[in-house]
C-alpha cells in the first residue's frame, strides 16, 4: 500500500515538473514574438507653439491691368481663430508703371508720379487645407495649403476703390516660430481713369516670412 502511494506521488511530481517546463518554454517563445529587439530611428518633428498671432512681411509682383507688372511689398498680421480658420490683415504698396497709351502718345501722362503710388489694405478669412509633413533627410517640416479671401480698399490716383480679393497659398514651418509663405491672389476692383467704369483684375504673387507669437 505504501509503495503504491509513493509511486502516485512520484508520477504526479514528474507531471507537474513537465508542465512547468513547457509553460516556461512557451512564455519565452511568446516574449520573443511580442517584444522584438528593434532599433528605432529618432525623428525630431517641429510642432507649433500655442501662440495664435502671426506677423510677417512679403515681396513679389503685382500685375495691375493697363499698368503692367510692378514690384510689391507688404506686411501682414494674422490671428488663428481655430485650427482650421484664421483671420489676416494685409498692407501692401507698389509703384505703377506707364500704360500703353502713355508710351504711344508721345509724352502725354495720365497720372503724376505721386498718383502712381498704389496702396492696398484688406482683411480676409483663410482656411487651412491638407496639413502634412515634408521630409528632408532626418528632418521633417510641417506644411499646409490654404485658401483665403476678403475685402478692403485700394488707393491710387488720389482715389480709394473698394476691392475684394481671393487666392491660395502655401505655408512651410521651418521652426516652431518661423514659417515661409508663398501666395497667389487676385484683386478685383473698378475704376474710371479712362472715362468709363472699368472692372479690372490685378494678379499678385509674393513670398515672405512670418513669425509666431
Amino acid at each position: 500500500m505504501e509503495s503504491w502511494i509513493q509511486r502516485a506521488v512520484l508520477i504526479l511530481s514528474l507531471a507537474l515538473y513537465s508542465a512547468s517546463g513547457l509553460a516556461q518554454q512557451d512564455r519565452t517563445v511568446l516574449d520573443d514574438v511580442i517584444s522584438p529587439d528593434l532599433e528605432r530611428r529618432q525623428i525630431d518633428e517641429d510642432k507649433l507653439d500655442s501662440e495664435n498671432i502671426e506677423i510677417g512681411f512679403y515681396a513679389g509682383v503685382l500685375s495691375v491691368e493697363d499698368f503692367g507688372s510692378n514690384d510689391v511689398y507688404g506686411v501682414r498680421l494674422g490671428l488663428a481663430v481655430t485650427e482650421d480658420f484664421f483671420l489676416e490683415a494685409n498692407l501692401g504698396s507698389a509703384t505703377l508703371g506707364r500704360t500703353s497709351f502713355e508710351d504711344l502718345s508721345g509724352g502725354i501722362l495720365l497720372l503724376s508720379d505721386d498718383d502712381r503710388e498704389l496702396i492696398y489694405y484688406n482683411l480676409g478669412l483663410g482656411i487651412n487645407l491638407f496639413p502634412g509633413e515634408i521630409y528632408l533627410g532626418r528632418w521633417s517640416f510641417n506644411n499646409n495649403l490654404y485658401l483665403i479671401g476678403g475685402a478692403g480698399n485700394t488707393e491710387f490716383a488720389d482715389t480709394e476703390y473698394f476691392t475684394y480679393y481671393f487666392g491660395a497659398g502655401w505655408r512651410l514651418f521651418l521652426t516652431d516660430w518661423l514659417a515661409l509663405r508663398m501666395d497667389f491672389r487676385n484683386h478685383v476692383m473698378e475704376h474710371e481713369l479712362f472715362g468709363e467704369p472699368k472692372k479690372i483684375q490685378n494678379l499678385e504673387g509674393h513670398m515672405g516670412m512670418t513669425l509666431f507669437f
